[in-house]
């Protein structure tokens, strides 16, 4: 290794990514770089906000493959039997799941309606009443919050179990990740004062007790790298097939676009060439892998509005130490 290149990498971080928290770079299985910043140590959680959403992505996989889910076409509706729909909402009875995963639901809104959504009674309640409109499925919309809860309800009602219960299961404990606990945020000002807070582990719920699909994951840097191993191994883990690998190849692969950017099954697609691709959440959460160079690439941020876009640090000052 360079050292003076990583001299000068972490001078970088310090001057134009000071909310970084930790990063982890692994080539070939094997870690080359790993620090902390800011105080904070490999012990440490963090939110990884919209990471949250790769990993749920990674869930509805396993649920497909073990037959609790038919398959992405199925209608979300199904899942709410029990929900009123007038005849009249034709577009809200044809989204599907792959609609939801590929952010190209239509929704009753121009912007999200965030704090309504997390002030309301019942989350998922108003995520549905949201859920389908005049726009038509299939153009790229969005939805940060509103929609991925849908998918966390999708996942609850198929399994019959608590979605942090099944995960531990099927996803984190065998692969040495601890998400230990729900989370409960009662109040605006607890919910911003807990994603700062260095001591909180766990996965935040609603006020039903279900975990989001789109943010409220905590996990170490390292955790963050376990999931891009495994993602860049094809789903296998230790030897064990964790999530399906036609899962995995489906989920990294364009079906969707928004601009110049490519989405897969809530992950974004970096490079269609070199299949690179990223679970990105707000403030420089990323996981980054690139199939390539065999690369995984984590960074754990705290949260700053508009943050430095972190592909940027990965493509322009890691990847050059690393590739070699």
């Amino acid at each position: 290794m360079d050292y003076e290149k990583i001299k000068e990498l972490e001078e970088t971080i310090s001057s134009d990514y000071n909310n970084t928290v930790g990063i982890v770079v692994q080539k070939n299985g094997e870690t080359l770089y790993e620090n902390y910043f800011n105080g904070y140590t490999a012990d440490n959680t963090f939110h990884v906000y919209s990471v949250t959403k790769s990993v749920f992505s990674a869930l509805l996989g396993i649920a497909i493959d073990k037959d609790y889910i038919k398959s992405v076409d199925q209608k979300v509706l199904d899942f709410f039997p029990d929900y009123t729909v007038a005849e009249s909402e034709e577009t809200i009875q044809r989204v599907t799941i792959k609609d939801m995963l590929t952010m190209t639901a239509p929704y009753k809104y121009k912007a999200e309606p965030y704090e309504a959504f997390f002030m309301s009674e019942n989350w998922m309640k108003f995520a549905l009443d949201l859920l389908g409109g005049e726009s038509q499925i299939g153009e790229f919309l969005y939805s940060g919050i509103v929609g991925t809860h849908i998918l966390s309800g999708v996942l609850a009602k198929a399994t019959g179990r608590p979605i942090l219960e099944f995960a531990t299961e099927h996803l984190f404990s065998p692969m040495g990740i601890r998400v230990p606990r729900n989370v409960t945020l009662r109040t605006k000002e607890e919910h911003i004062a807990i994603m700062g807070d260095k001591n909180t582990s766990g996965w935040a719920i609603d006020p039903q007790g279900i975990n989001p699909a789109g943010w409220g994951l905590f996990l170490t840097p390292v955790d963050m790298a376990k999931i891009g191993r495994l993602y860049l191994d094809n789903g296998m883990w230790n030897g064990k097939q964790i999530v399906p690998a036609w899962w995995v190849s489906e989920s990294t692969k364009e079906h969707s676009r928004w601009g110049e950017l490519s989405y897969g099954y809530l992950w974004w697609i970096i490079d269609n060439k070199r299949h690179a691709y990223a679970a990105m959440g707000d403030g420089g959460n990323v996981i980054y892998i690139d199939t390539q160079k065999q690369m995984v690439i984590s960074i754990a941020s705290l949260f700053v509005p508009d943050a430095k876009d972190r592909i940027g640090l990965i493509m322009e000052h890691i990847v050059p130490i690393f590739e070699d």
